[in-house]
């Protein structure tokens, strides 16, 4: 089994409560996670599933199980769901301020390495004496006094004292045994003694006297030794517990030490494991090992390994974590040269959650890993673009991402981001459609699915804005519209025909009156095109009645109107003899009236208006009846 996936067992533990604050939630660890809600979905490189048995937490307080990490996946499994650990705010903000420290590489960080350096080759003799112990501890407070150490050296000591104490306690338990044995063997003696005295005398003869007699030394005897017997019970019984105390006071130590020891490792502070390790062999020296810190935590241990628990697993474990870190960072430093900057981030992230305090990391070049730090920073950006569909950003930073790192892999994102871009424009261009033929509820129904697919699209934003300023004209123009009905403006009107078109696209009632205005302008427009064409021809009695015939309908027209006095002007005698004769017969003069409409006629025969005055004026001269004269004839 991987040391990542033991250490990570034992991360949890101290870390469940901070990653239960994070909201980068994986899912149900029963299935796999779910992504955010979006068009396309969101891309994931992580696959979870629930481990078939892990510890359970119960006294613990950490929820229904034991925090338990999957280093394979990167992922926390507690209390029934899983997390992913790179995700996790805690840790995403411990390694950024990791990345954007200096490198450890100072004189007291020299020194301070130095110190436990001594420590451990005093510790690691194959022949290991008091004195040696004594002074690698003479070192602990001088360590303790750096930053780097957190006081661990501090707290190292002083349970070595509190050892040294439950020593010194045994060994006057001990002190006390041996005078507490020696006069319980006193007493022992005196009872003896006072046995034997006691029948030394001779009883009497006499059968009753001597039963008498008897029956006295008996009780004589009794009362003689009954104190030491007492007195030699009571120094057994303290023997006893002073043994007793002496066995617990022995195991307390060595379960206190375990414990620490354990803390370390938690902890990550592996250097101090090993330390620890050896001074506890140093101070204990039956050479018992065994695991005595019982409870969960011991059955983690003894699960996690697959083997009883003894100091020697946990050395193993934290000098194999060490190696691991150093081969991580190493990987890291192979794959920053040969500009795989996603396989070196991953690389320090493992080195960085196993071996945090370890000198291998702390001691990297701020410039490398402000090269991670800005490789993991715009992946982020990448992922966090998708997941609010801001596509634009997510397509800058694939490309970015993709100069940075020979072995980043963008099919997914890029998959992800053209088929968002296909399907939004679809959208886009059936809005345009619906625009267009004036169908208002597919148009918000396709801005709304553009919108949903691709927020800031900037083909969206546009045609939007298109929209909205085609709504303000559009409301203008309807004003506009209104105003111009009400004041006959039809010329105005049928020169701005296409924006009042557009303007009332969505409004079919508006849509007849338009029609009905523009249909009676285009009649005008022919008729004055055909008035034009006559006089162009030297007809401007024609052209002049061409408009006659219709200036009743259109007279609100300023341009017929004009028209109409120029070719009045050009065909005056043919005007003058027209409304000389409808003058003459609107005073009843019909005989007159009759003569200047032929004269009208005569100067053109085509004359409409001529043709039927005449015809008008003769059935007003001409009898009406079988009868005789029509009563309404005037004077001819």
């Amino acid at each position: 089994m991987r040391i990542g996936c033991i250490i990570g067992g034992f991360l949890a533990c101290i870390s469940a409560v901070a990653l239960a604050q994070s909201p980068d939630f994986i899912g149900p660890s029963g299935g796999g996670g779910t992504s955010p809600s979006a068009a396309p979905s969101q891309p994931s490189n992580t696959t979870v599933s629930r481990s078939p048995e892990k510890p359970t937490s119960k006294g613990l307080g950490l929820g229904e199980d034991l925090p338990f990490v999957d280093m394979a996946t990167g992922t926390v499994s507690w209390d029934g769901k899983l997390w992913n650990i790179e995700n996790n705010r805690l840790f995403r903000s411990q390694f950024e301020r990791y990345l954007n420290t200096k490198a450890e590489t100072s004189k007291s960080e020299k020194e301070y390495r130095e110190l436990l350096d001594r420590m451990m080759k005093m510790l690691g003799k194959s022949s290991l004496s008091g004195s040696d112990v004594d002074r690698a501890v003479e070192l602990l407070p001088k360590a303790s006094g750096y930053d780097i150490d957190a006081n661990l050296c501090d707290a190292l000591a002083s349970t070595i004292y509190n050892v040294w104490l439950a020593q010194n306690e045994q060994d006057r338990l001990v002190r006390s045994n041996s005078s507490l044995q020696r006069e319980s063997e006193l007493a022992q003696w005196n009872a003896k003694t006072s046995i034997s005295g006691g029948l030394r005398k001779t009883p009497p003869k006499n059968e009753a006297a001597a039963k008498v007699w008897l029956e006295e030394q008996q009780l004589r005897r009794d009362m003689e030794m009954a104190p030491y017997v007492k007195r030699a019970a009571e120094l057994e019984a303290m023997i006893v517990a002073n043994r007793a105390k002496r066995e617990l006071s022995e195991v307390q130590a060595k379960i206190n030490f375990q414990l620490l020891i354990t803390q370390f490792f938690m902890q990550r502070r592996f250097e101090h494991v090993l330390l620890a390790i050896r001074f506890y062999h140093g101070v204990f020296s039956d050479g018992d090992t065994k695991l005595r810190v019982g409870g969960e935590l011991e059955k983690t241990f003894t699960e996690t390994s697959g083997s009883p628990p003894t100091l020697a697993i946990i050395e193993s474990l934290a000098q194999q974590a060490i190696s691991d870190v150093e081969e991580g960072v190493e990987a890291f430093h192979f794959l920053l040269e040969r500009k795989e900057l996603s396989g070196a981030t991953e690389r320090l992230q493992e080195a960085f959650a196993i071996g945090q305090y370890l000198p291998v990391v702390r001691s990297l070049e701020r410039k490398e890993k402000r090269r991670v730090l800005d490789f993991q920073q715009k992946r982020n950006q990448l992922l966090s673009a998708i997941e609010v569909r801001d596509y634009s950003l997510a397509e800058k930073r694939v490309n970015q991402l993709e100069a940075m790192a020979e072995d980043f892999d963008a099919s997914k994102a890029q998959a992800a981001i053209q088929t968002a871009k296909t399907v939004s424009s679809m959208h886009l261009v059936k809005a345009r459609s619906a625009a267009t033929s004036g169908d208002k509820a597919s148009l918000e129904k396709e801005l709304k699915a553009a919108a949903e697919i691709w927020p800031r699209n900037p083909d969206l934003s546009e045609f939007t804005k298109e929209i909205f300023t085609q709504a303000d004209a559009q409301q203008q123009a309807l004003t506009e519209l209104d105003r111009l009905m009400q004041t006959k403006g039809y010329r105005e009107i049928f020169d701005n025909q296409v924006r009042y078109i557009a303007a009332v696209a969505l409004y079919p009632d508006r849509q007849d009156e338009l029609k009905e205005v523009l249909g009676q302008m285009h009649q005008l427009e022919g008729t004055m095109m055909r008035a034009k064409e006559l006089s162009s021809r030297g007809d401007h009695a024609g052209a002049w009645e061409c408009i006659e015939l219709v200036i009743d309908r259109f007279d609100y027209d300023s341009q017929i109107n004009q028209l109409r006095a120029e070719l009045t002007t050009q065909a005056a005698d043919f005007v003058r003899q027209l409304r000389k004769a409808q003058q003459l017969e609107e005073k009843g003069q019909f005989g007159s009236s009759l003569a200047w409409y032929l004269n009208a006629q005569k100067s053109y025969t085509m004359s409409v208006i001529a043709k039927d005055g005449v015809d008008r004026v003769v059935k007003k001269i001409v009898p009406m009846g079988p009868g005789g004269n029509d009563p309404t004839v005037g004077d001819l």
